[in-house]
């Protein structure tokens, strides 16, 4: 193989990794999660609520900071019909368990709730494929009707979603919108 052919696959390469996790807008599966007293929690438990989910790992201080973040916010638009989750999941060298995100928790002092899923659900939530690069956190906000409307993450999503300002802008706009008729907030 010449030198030229092996930069081009190179290259080639690198373009097929940064694949999306999954366009927006796109209707949302439902996900099992589970709590901290291993009770499962389901997304359409929120159904009619405009929802944002942050998929993360107890060990970043960066998740910290997003789900400190999403915890203010809950206690701002909560009563206009805004629910945070937090999703754990297993991170190379590490677990999420209970006891991982009970201290994850009370590390953060977060009263939205947090649980925690198998990798392969959160990959089949995000629609990642096993070539795609996950960034972490991923916030994924989801409209009264379940439908995705946005989603950080580096590859290509929007990591403003990480950031107050920006967050809070998008979800004032999507409270603001009528929900559909037989919608309800739970």
């Amino acid at each position: 193989m010449s030198k030229i052919t092996g930069i081009v696959l190179f290259v080639s390469s690198l373009f097929s990794v940064a694949v999306p996790s999954g366009p927006t807008p796109r209707k949302a599966p439902d996900l099992a999660v589970y709590d901290r007293s291993g009770k499962v929690v389901t997304l359409s438990n929120f159904s009619g609520k405009v929802v944002a989910i942050e998929f993360l790992f107890v060990r970043s201080p960066h998740c910290g900071y997003v789900a400190q973040t999403l915890n203010k916010l809950h206690r701002e638009l909560g009563p206009r019909g805004f629910e945070a989750l937090g999703v754990a999941f297993t991170a190379p060298g590490s677990t999420a368990d209970a006891a991982t995100v009970d201290t994850f928790v009370q590390s953060y002092q977060l009263d939205i709730p947090v649980g925690y899923a198998n990798k392969e659900n959160v990959d089949n939530f995000l629609n990642r494929g096993s070539a795609d690069i996950l960034a972490i956190p991923q916030v994924v906000v989801i409209d009264r009707e379940g439908v995705i409307r946005a989603q950080s993450g580096k590859h290509p999503g929007n990591p403003t979603l990480e950031e107050e300002a920006s967050l809070h802008a998008l979800l004032d706009e999507l409270l603001k919108e009528r929900p559909a008729s037989g919608a309800s907030g739970k």
